[in-house]
């Protein structure tokens, strides 16, 4: 064992490369002893991302949840690097916004659809 220390050392988690896209994420430890990876220079309004992703660190390096809502105007936050990463799949965020989205792409479809003849250019008079 070493000697005793006054102040504990902070985590240092480190920095890995992304398999996918190859940029640089920050390794932080979490409150359950795991680790999650963050995008490095990054710390948005916490009000900006949704409560479930939003990541504060602590004094001591670790990083955990931050599901207040609504965060203190002010409150900073870290994002994980799989929702910005530009060679990942966009994740699932809002499914009701997911479910609406999903409707309006077929709307479009629907509107394209060459089987469908163009409104005529002036309406018959029924009167």
């Amino acid at each position: 064992m070493g000697p005793l220390e006054k102040v504990p050392r902070r985590l240092s988690g480190g920095q890995s490369r992304c398999p996918d896209c190859g940029l640089l994420q920050d390794r932080a430890p979490t409150l359950e002893q795991e680790w999650v990876l963050l995008e490095p220079d990054m710390r948005p309004l916490a009000h900006t991302v949704p409560a479930e992703h939003r990541w504060i660190e602590l004094s001591d390096g670790r990083v955990t949840v931050y599901g207040v809502c609504p965060p203190d105007q002010f409150q900073r936050c870290r994002v994980e690097h799989r929702l910005v990463c530009s060679a990942g799949p966009l994740p699932d965020l809002w499914p009701c916004l997911t479910s609406l989205r999903e409707e309006n792409a077929r709307r479009v479809e629907r509107q394209a659809d060459p089987g469908q003849s163009p409104p005529p250019e002036e309406w018959p008079d029924t009167g």
